[in-house]
């Protein structure tokens, strides 16, 4: 997954275990964080090019700092772009679902990643939840929106803890609203973060087909982007960027053009 910065763009290389910067005007790729090994050790950072990390997934930029959704590690870490400095920011690389100051907490194999400008917000795969992270590090902590435990999983929409859903992939924040890639359920979901609140926004059975919300067909969305009124998704099993209008839930398919092979 990426986070645009202006003219740069950050990469989550999820197998190469790296954060690369891909600067748009010049055509190059610099590897700012991760040696290109699978890290081990979840306890500590150091110097970007320096640290092993684990199985970056996601990213999300929040002022001067890059929040990664560090699956591999199930914990999220933040990289100071002034200093290149990584360091571990919430979670205890325990995986399962505990709530609790920053690095005390417990999360397990977040996969997504976004920020509101007050939280940070993170798709939880593996126990298919989504869960809140202060942005201030100095008595800061992980609460719960949706998902109850390890093997708790399903499709309910409903509030809180009555809610399900299936190994959830992407989470993007956009007016005030979560949007969740609910992955195995082959739906996108739209969370209200205050009331904990879930609806599916659109998506049916698994499948392609464009159209209405309610008969709209995914087949396992991973990824979400927001611009100019629509909603991208990444239908990573239909090979196919789908785009949703954020004022009705139509969904239809992108069609690349001008492409050379």
């Amino acid at each position: 997954a990426v986070a645009p910065g202006g003219a740069v763009l950050y990469a989550a290389d999820t197998e190469n275990h790296a954060i690369r910067r891909v600067d748009l005007a010049a055509g190059t790729v610099e590897t700012i964080a991760g040696t290109g090994e699978q890290g081990r050790d979840p306890r500590f950072g150091g110097p970007g090019r320096a640290i092993a990390l684990n199985s970056p997934w996601d990213l999300t930029l929040v002022g001067g700092t890059l929040f990664i959704a560090m699956a591999g590690f199930h914990q999220v870490w933040a990289l100071d772009l002034a200093t290149g400095e990584v360091a571990p920011y919430a979670g205890s690389a325990r995986e399962n679902i505990l709530d609790g100051p920053l690095r005390a907490a417990q999360l397990a194999q977040p996969s997504g990643i976004t920020s509101d400008g007050a939280f940070l917000y993170i798709a939880d795969s593996e126990t298919s939840a989504v869960r809140a992270i202060d942005l201030d590090p100095a008595g800061g902590a992980v609460r719960t929106l949706v998902g109850t435990g390890l093997f708790d999983f399903g499709d309910e929409d409903g509030v809180g803890d009555e809610v399900r859903l299936q190994h959830p992939l992407g989470v993007l924040a956009h007016a005030g609203a979560l949007y969740i890639a609910d992955t195995y359920n082959d739906k996108i979901k739209r969370l209200d973060p205050r009331t904990r609140a879930v609806t599916t926004f659109c998506g049916s059975t698994p499948g392609h087909a464009d159209g209405p919300a309610a008969a709209a067909r995914f087949r396992e969305p991973s990824g979400l982007a927001v611009a100019g009124g629509n909603l991208y998704v990444a239908d990573t099993n239909n090979h196919a960027i789908r785009v949703v209008t954020l004022a009705t839930g139509d969904v239809a398919t992108l069609e690349l053009r001008g492409l050379e092979k």
